[in-house]
């Protein structure tokens, strides 16, 4: 369980808050009185980009959380501390008030109707269950990409960032007309914050609180279980699937049978 500092800190921090400001900013723009096709497919991209960009920027400081929902999930699976999990996760939401209010300020008034990028339930949704379960899927597939490229050793080096980027991207083509997609607790916090913009308290924390949170664990201990467990049993610490013995592998091979090495971009922990 690899203990944080300062750096860290502040890394998250700022990857947390351009994350929500280039989100907050895409949505109020876009997005002012509805939801579009085409500003939904901005709103997509610019997750994706901007996301793909914080892990490459600065995943290596801080492991690139940049989300209640993903610290919540390594802590229960043993990847950071509940002290320094606790850090994170008050810097997160900071981050997003600040980005959300950073948001007000450059756009004024103009990102009132949009309550400047707050996600809400829409009437197309199956009540809050339907909510409940978009964010939880949501959610669910994007920790699961994040196990899957980040956490597991044996991923291919290099490309973290971009498909957990675009996991976001697609979580947000799939539900954005149903709960806005936050898919983060302090996304969603941030704007509606700012914005006053919550809607029933009880709705606000099953859908953008609850939900990530079940839907990221569920994620994390399912591909430890389902795959990292088996990758165990099957290969213990190597990287190559082989039964020949060590000494007559090429010295590539061999390096690799012997275990990980360090992949502090790609390993979100």
């Amino acid at each position: 369980m690899e203990q944080r500092g300062v750096s860290a800190f502040i890394a998250e921090f700022v990857g947390t808050f351009f994350l929500v400001l280039f989100i907050c900013m895409a949505v109020s723009v876009t997005a002012p009185t509805g939801l579009t096709v085409p500003a939904l497919l901005v709103i997509a991209l610019t997750h994706a980009i901007v996301l793909a960009m914080a892990i490459y920027a600065l995943g290596e400081t801080s492991g690139g959380h940049f989300n209640p929902a993903v610290t919540t999930t390594l802590m229960v699976l043993r990847k950071i501390s509940p002290p320094n999990a606790a850090v994170y996760i008050v810097l997160q939401f900071a981050a997003a008030v600040c980005a959300a209010l950073v948001c007000k300020l450059l756009i004024g008034n103009f990102g009132k109707a949009a309550n400047y990028g707050a996600p809400a339930l829409s009437p197309i949704a199956n009540g809050k269950g339907g909510g409940f379960l978009a964010e939880m899927i949501g959610v669910f597939v994007l920790l699961w990409a994040i196990m899957a490229m980040a956490v597991n050793v044996r991923a291919p080096k290099g490309w973290a960032g971009l498909i957990i980027g675009l996991t976001l991207g697609l979580g947000v083509l799939g539900f954005g007309a149903l709960t806005g997609s936050a898919l983060n607790p302090a996304r969603a916090f941030g704007p509606a914050l700012v914005s006053g913009s919550w809607g029933p308290a009880g709705t606000w924390l099953l859908v953008y609180v609850l939900a990530p949170l079940v839907g990221g664990v569920l994620a994390g201990i399912g591909y430890t279980k389902l795959v990292l467990d088996e990758q165990e049993k099957r290969w213990g610490g190597r990287l190559v699937d082989t039964d020949v013995p060590p000494g007559q592998l090429p010295d590539s091979l061999a390096a690799a049978e012997e275990g990980p090495g360090e992949r502090p971009i790609d390993k979100l922990s």
